[in-house]
């Protein structure tokens, strides 16, 4: 009966690849695309907050897009509700108090230049740093040296950091380096906790209900601290904010989030890993057309750290294709592997191991 069984789903493993191959253009294209729509719109939300900052208070603006993005992201997921146990609401309250952390700091980042903020540009790119730091800190969990890609990624986006500040030799001291520049390494950080985090995450957690949960938290909290330092808000006005807010609270969270589920389920780890290196590219040009100028060095560094997340993320993600894992996906930016994945991944190397014994043959895919 066991051998019928695993005979029946080698037959029918052999179809679905038959399927998938013969037309491989059309089972991908749709979320390929869609995905880089995603990043395209992360990629704009740098310019967009820089602008609504000018006119709106930074909590109450916080508030109002992740109040807006959990009451969309509810309603397109209904389920969520039935799933509420102990430890979505546990895994999502620290998880949403880290990622509120790392979007005060990142926002804040980008308040004027004449309150210590930063370009939209530098913004961008500095914020991907997280994609390095994540395995970097694994590495350090797990007491074993990262893997060689992740040191060349390091080794790049430390030059890349480098030439960014301006730090000279000769001259000394950073002539390029804002304190926005600063929050934006430390809002890093905290994506880099929060994916950590995450990353513990099992079966017994639901993914949207954990991003839904997340959303709300980072709402209450910013509305919290938008009270506690007094900021006059008001309701939001001027078409520039509302732009901001619609954007970054629907298509930049609650919808985004919907199609990264779905994109995931059909492409590979490595052309996930690729289309969302795209997200700081788009930012970075996004801001310097607003500007009206690249500068050269900033070009360079840009394009170094660039590099260095290309180098730690894609070979990464190469690695997850041949043992069969997959991204959990994530609010914003790059995702992570979660426990449950690594656990699926091992049962299906079982499984094909036990149908090569058996003879069902091993021309299909799992």
């Amino acid at each position: 009966m066991a051998r019928h069984i695993l005979q029946v789903r080698a037959r029918y493993m052999r179809y679905a690849a038959h399927r998938t191959k013969s037309h491989p253009r059309f089972s991908t294209l749709a979320p390929t695309l869609a995905l880089i729509f995603v990043a395209l719109v992360w990629g704009a939300t740098f310019v967009l907050q820089a602008d609504a900052l000018r006119e709106y208070p930074l909590y109450a603006f916080l508030a109002v897009r992740f109040g807006i993005a959990a009451l969309i992201l509810a309603i397109l997921q209904p389920r969520i509700f039935a799933k509420l146990s102990v430890a979505n609401v546990k895994m999502g309250l620290a998880a949403g108090a880290l990622l509120a952390l790392g979007y005060v700091l990142q926002t804040a980042s980008l308040l004027p230049a004449d309150m210590g903020g930063t370009t939209p540009a530098r913004s961008a790119f500095l914020t991907g740093v997280y994609v390095i730091l994540v395995p970097i800190f694994f590495s350090i969990i797990k007491k074993k040296l990262p893997d060689w890609g992740v040191r060349v990624g390091v080794v790049l986006a430390v030059a890349g950091l480098w030439v960014l500040s301006g730090l000279s030799l000769s001259g000394g001291g950073l002539y390029d380096w804002v304190l926005g520049d600063t929050l934006v390494l430390l809002a890093a950080l905290a994506y880099t906790a929060h994916m950590i985090l995450l990353s513990f995450a099992t079966e017994k957690h639901s993914t949207s209900t954990l991003a839904v949960i997340q959303l709300a938290v980072i709402a209450v909290v910013t509305a919290f601290a938008s009270i506690l330092t007094g900021e006059v808000a008001g309701m939001p006005t001027g078409q520039t904010v509302w732009m901001a807010l619609l954007i970054t609270g629907i298509l930049g969270s609650s919808l985004a989030f919907v199609v990264q589920t779905w994109a995931q389920k059909t492409l590979a780890p490595s052309r996930v890993a690729l289309i969302f290196v795209l997200e700081p590219v788009f930012g970075g040009i996004f801001g310097w057309s607003v500007a009206g100028i690249v500068d050269v060095r900033e070009l360079i560094g840009a394009t170094l750290l660039i590099g260095g997340i290309l180098s730690a993320e894609i070979i990464a993600a190469r690695k997850m294709d041949k043992t069969g894992e997959s991204y959990q996906p994530a609010l914003e930016g790059i995702p992570v592997i979660s426990k449950s994945t690594k656990e699926q991944a091992k049962r299906r190397r079982k499984l094909r191991k036990r149908m090569r014994r058996k003879g069902a043959g091993d021309d299909f895919q799992i």
